[in-house]
């Protein structure tokens, strides 16, 4: 017996392996790309606005194509299709590496986006497969470890492959990742088994391309024109909430839906959502204010504001895995609450910092970021658990695809939106020349604005941690 339990044992860690393995690559692939664009422009003779499609092919793929691919997983079986989106992020790694001109760079990336769109909604899904519900945290944790690393290692692995090898190896070193992840991925994971498809036949393919426009027009409005919402933003952004609307009326009716109305009713999954969305959207502000903060305002150097920036990921990849672990001892609503608890309380300091330059004004900046981006990462592990831990076997894929979209939206729409808050609190027309004091204004209250919607998304939190609770009060005295 106990020769078998070990076997099963190795098993579950080496198809754990290989989920992070996955994870890795389609953070790696969001991240590595940017530190390259200088590169590309030179090498294809481009202007940077066209060398942005690089990285925006690559987002846009995965935002419109990540709840549907969830749903597709779902209905035909979820370990065939992530082998899939792993041989199709590879295979695309390669045309990107060997790509002669940029069209046909962007349209690799944009099939690796495709790729990773599987890979992130799968993923998680698997997780009830791989492991008992009682480690479902500890195992989300580890998906969220490797996706900070993924991030964090993005900017500092492409900029030493770019010295030594030339931009193609960014893309190249994909491959052998690739190979590695659908070596075990084949091996360790669990078989589809027949009774996981839904007795509804047939995949919603109205839903499917509208939501994907939707979407597309979403990110276009919100990433477009470099800060500068113009005409045409406002215009694709109409466009998205007309196909919102279009889109809840379609699956009312439709006979297999991609994304079932009834499943908004559970406090639980729309609680995580909001939130979810909310809480990115925030975490942007670090990104897009951090930056100008310590260069103009506590004149740090490139190199050193890189430094200061870095520790963010970091320190979520080292709190994930223990986050996961605190959701399964501590239960994830209350993990949750604590880590939103965590980040009001550092974006709050941030508001109230005041400037002090050297070494001070940089401990002064890192210490609330620290008990941000820790706070971050128990939120994300135990939200989604929460979620995770309790669906349908037959609902895995599309639900995680939503908790990956609502995390991309919130970033997409962070980028966009608190790069405006910022600007407007500089009173600046140009961000790049305000003087320090300014920047330091900008910071504060673009912080406070973050420091206000987490306290909303702790206020969703709270109220359906608290419904949740006592429902369950009542079921249990009610079957007593």
């Amino acid at each position: 017996m106990e020769p078998i339990i070990a076997q099963q044992s190795a098993s579950v860690r080496w198809a754990l392996a290989s989920l992070s393995l996955s994870v890795l690559l389609s953070s790696l692939g969001t991240s590595i790309a940017n530190v390259a664009l200088p590169n590309l422009a030179l090498a294809f003779d481009a202007s940077f606005q066209a060398v942005q499609w690089i990285v925006l092919a690559y987002l846009l793929a995965i935002t419109t194509l990540i709840v549907s691919v969830g749903r597709l997983g779902d209905l035909t079986g979820r370990r065939r299709l992530l082998l899939a989106g792993i041989g199709l992020f590879t295979a695309a790694s390669v045309m990107c590496g060997v790509a002669p001109t940029l069209s046909v760079l962007i349209a690799a990336r944009a099939l690796q986006g495709f790729g990773a769109a599987i890979m992130m909604a799968l993923t998680m899904a698997f997780v009830g497969e791989t492991v008992s519900k009682e480690r479902t945290g500890s195992a989300i944790g580890l998906l969220g470890t490797m996706s900070a690393i993924g991030t964090a290692l993005g900017p500092s692995l492409g900029g030493v492959l770019i010295a030594g090898l030339g931009w193609q190896a960014i893309f190249l070193i994909n491959v052998p990742l690739g190979v590695v992840a659908l070596f075990h991925a084949y091996r360790h994971l669990p078989l589809d088994k027949r009774e996981e498809k839904t007795e509804r036949t047939g995949f919603d393919y109205p839903g499917t391309v509208l939501l994907a426009l939707t979407l597309g027009a979403y990110a276009l409005a919100m990433t477009m024109g470099r800060g500068h919402f113009g005409t045409l933003n406002a215009v694709l952004l109409v466009l998205a909430v007309c196909g919102v609307g279009l889109f809840v009326r379609i699956e009312a009716n439709a006979a297999s839906p991609l994304i079932r109305p009834a499943m908004f009713r559970n406090r639980v999954l729309s609680s995580s959502l909001t939130t979810s969305l909310l809480v990115s959207t925030v975490m942007m502000a670090t990104l897009v204010v951090g930056p100008f903060y310590l260069g103009r305002s506590l004149g740090l150097g490139t190199a050193l504001v890189g430094l200061v920036l870095s520790v963010g990921p970091l320190v979520a990849a080292l709190t994930a895995t223990p986050a996961g672990r605190f959701a399964d001892r501590f239960g994830a609503p209350r993990v949750t609450l604590i880590g939103l608890v965590g980040m009001v309380l550092g974006f709050a300091t941030l508001a109230l910092l005041p400037t002090t330059p050297g070494v001070a004004g940089i401990t002064s900046y890192l210490a609330p970021l620290v008990v941000i981006t820790s706070s971050y990462a128990l939120f994300q592990t135990a939200n989604n658990t929460a979620v995770m831990s309790d669906v349908n076997a037959d609902q895995r894929g599309v639900i995680s695809g939503m908790l990956n979209l609502s995390r991309n939206l919130g970033l997409i729409t962070g980028a966009s939106v608190m790069g405006a808050v910022f600007a407007f609190a500089l009173a600046a027309s140009d961000v790049t020349h305000a003087q320090p004091g300014a920047v330091a204004v900008g910071m504060r209250v673009t912080y406070a604005v973050a420091a206000a919607l987490i306290v909303i998304a702790l206020i969703v939190a709270a109220r359906a941690y608290r419904k949740t609770t006592g429902d369950r009060k009542l079921a249990s005295q009610t079957s007593s």
